[in-house]
């Protein structure tokens, strides 16, 4: 570990509403959202390390980055990814690899990583999507891709570590002057076509980064979409006029209750128990 990375792996932050830099591990650095998350981090003075599959991977990250080779379907090669962070951005996407992928790179990848954390308490901000909660539509049927994403929430709701997660719109179909962000709770916009909101790739990395210092980001779920209008300023004023996810609870506030835990596969089932143990010995 660097000495940069040693002295702020030392320091145990009172409060997440700091401008102080942190060591942000990226998850899913190679996307098209996390290449932009590991610069947006930059940025704003994080220290920022991108977990990458392989070297020639690597060299699609900006070079002030540190590189980490490391693969989330293989639990054996986190654990230096995840020794001494501050936070942790997860923008996973298993881009089309069908019902196997959604479960081994969406879900199982938040899984593996949280499991690689042990009892380590750190900052997370997750990405998954706008109409996570839609089971019946043709996108969902085809792919469960909605499914596993929403059972990834659960488990960083389950884990007790503080958390936002965002869910954003259909990327690429903003307009130059939809700029301007809004902050929606409940997911009911299930058309599964760019009428259920629209975002630039850009600012989905700018609010995920942004969440990580805010204390008005804690513990809540929201979709993402921008509309006409200038950008934000104050990110905390945004954040502070959505509601908290409820304790103790697995899905996201106003959220359709459509996904009942007892009809959960048994493997979900033990791991939430699992991130649920990880939480009782952080506390002990």
């Amino acid at each position: 570990m660097a000495p940069t990375e040693r002295s702020q792996a030392q320091r145990t932050p009172k409060t997440w509403n700091t401008a102080a830099p942190m060591i942000v591990l990226v998850v899913g650095a190679t996307g098209s959202i996390g290449r932009l998350v590991v610069d947006e981090a930059l940025h704003q003075g994080h220290v920022v390390r991108a977990l990458v599959r392989t070297t020639d991977k690597a060299r699609q990250i900006n070079a002030q980055a540190q590189v980490i080779i490391g693969d989330v379907t293989r639990p054996d090669t986190l654990r230096d990814a995840v020794d001494g962070v501050d936070a942790i951005v997860f923008t996973l996407g298993s881009n089309g690899l069908g019902k196997a992928g959604a479960e081994a790179v969406d879900y199982g990848g938040v899984r593996n990583v949280l499991g690689a954390l042990g009892s380590r308490n750190v900052r997370i901000a997750l990405m998954t999507a706008i109409g996570v909660t839609d089971r019946t539509g043709s996108y969902n049927r085809t792919t469960q891709a909605h499914d596993w994403k929403r059972r990834s929430e659960r488990l960083v709701r389950a884990s007790g570590l503080p958390y936002t997660i965002v869910r954003p719109g259909w990327f690429d179909y903003s307009a130059p002057d939809q700029q301007r962000l809004v902050l929606l709770q409940g997911d009911r916009r299930h058309a599964g076509d760019p009428s259920d909101g629209v975002i630039a790739r850009r600012q989905i990395a700018q609010v995920l980064v942004r969440s990580l210092g805010s204390d008005q980001a804690l513990r809540k779920t929201f979709e993402l979409v921008a509309e006409t209008g200038p950008a934000p300023d104050d990110f905390d004023e945004l954040f502070s006029r959505l509601a908290a996810d409820p304790e103790d609870t697995l899905d996201g506030v106003r959220d359709l209750a459509n996904m009942p835990s007892d009809s959960e596969p048994p493997q979900v089932l033990d791991d939430l128990s699992a991130v649920r143990a990880r939480q009782r010995v952080s506390l002990s």
